[in-house]
Parts: C-alpha cells; structure tokens; sequence
C-alpha cells in the first residue's frame, strides 16, 4: 500500500520525536493529540502501546487520509510506573529510586494508515550508576526531566546519570528507530527514500 501523496503525521509535541522523525527523510507536520494520558492499565508494555494507539486515533479521527505516527514512553521500575514528575521535588525521588538500579524503558509507536493500524513495543533497560545526594540535587534543580517519563532525559545532562543501556538507545530518548521504520515502511512510508 503506497502512501504517495498521503500526508503524514506525527502526533506527538515532543521535540525530540520530531527530530528523529526528521532525520529519517519523512517530510510530515505534528498534530497534538490532546488525547489524555491515564489508562488503568498497570503492565508498563500493555500501557505503552495503548497509550500510542489512543494518540494515533484521536489524530486520526480529526485527519482522515493521512497516515499518523504516534508514541508513548513508560518508565518502570520495579512494579511502579514513573511518569513525567510533577516538580522538583519529585523529580529528585524519581532519580534518587534509579540511583544505582535497573529500570525499564517502554515505548509503544502505533501507525495508522489506510483503516489499518500497525503498532509494536520497544524495551530497554537503563542503568543508573550511583548517584550523591549532590548529584541528584543539581540534576533535579536543571528542570530538564520535568517534561520526561521517569524524570530524566537520557540525551542531555541525563546521560551522565547513566552507567548501562541494554538495548536500543533512541527507544530511551522517546523514539525507537528501528521499529518506527519498520513500522512506516510496513504502511507504505517510504524512509531515507527506499
């Protein structure tokens, strides 16, 4: 199913998702979805790819005939979600329960094109090293994991937080690669002109 012609769609605000997308040669303009993001749904890969699939259709529904990409990231750790932290000071507990611990990075990306939808879940797992109160302090107050699921973002001051990434690196900036492109060449997107 070629998509010449179709428009595509990214439904996320993120700036980084829309540099990633931009880097794989996908001309396409951002639509937020306003979709809200609560689910009762407790298991961090069932939730990722709902809440991406929720974002895909609440865009869809306004675009008919496009072709729409949206994503969602969830952070867990151990049996607890760890969404974008509200404050400072939450942002601080966020990174101090990382310090020195494996979590889990979740990211669903559904795409909908033509009444199909195509949708898969990428996970990896990050390590923190251990972390001083200090350190945890100073990266709290740069503001920069407010806007973050589990309150730190991995491709800025972040990635000093970080000692091990297993798996895909861009799943953990919000936007896993590799499934996005199978993902959109699976709809008749065509990436890096192939």
């Amino acid at each position: 199913m070629a998509t010449e012609g179709r428009e595509v769609i990214l439904a996320s605000g993120s700036p980084r998702r829309r540099e990633l997308l931009a880097n794989l040669g996908v001309p396409f303009r951002v639509v937020v979805s306003g979709e809200a993001e609560d689910s009762p749904e407790r298991d961090p890969e069932r939730l990722a790819g709902e809440l991406a699939a929720l974002k895909a259709r609440a865009v869809a529904r306004a675009n008919p005939g496009a072709v729409i990409i949206a994503a969602d990231t969830v952070v867990a750790a151990d049996s607890d979600l760890l969404g974008k932290p509200g404050d400072e000071a939450e942002n601080r507990a966020f990174v101090r329960r990382l310090s020195g611990r494996t979590h889990q990075v979740y990211t669903g990306v559904t795409v909908l094109s033509g009444g199909q939808e195509f949708g898969g879940v990428e996970r990896t797992d990050v390590t923190f090293r251990d972390l001083t109160d200090g350190e945890i302090a100073h990266y709290a107050r740069t503001g920069e994991g407010l806007d973050k699921a589990g309150g730190y973002g991995i491709q800025g001051v972040g990635m000093a937080l970080v000692a091990r990434v297993d798996g895909d690196y861009s799943n953990v900036v919000g936007f896993p690669l590799a499934l996005v492109i199978r993902l959109l060449r699976g709809a008749g997107v065509a990436v890096w002109g192939e």
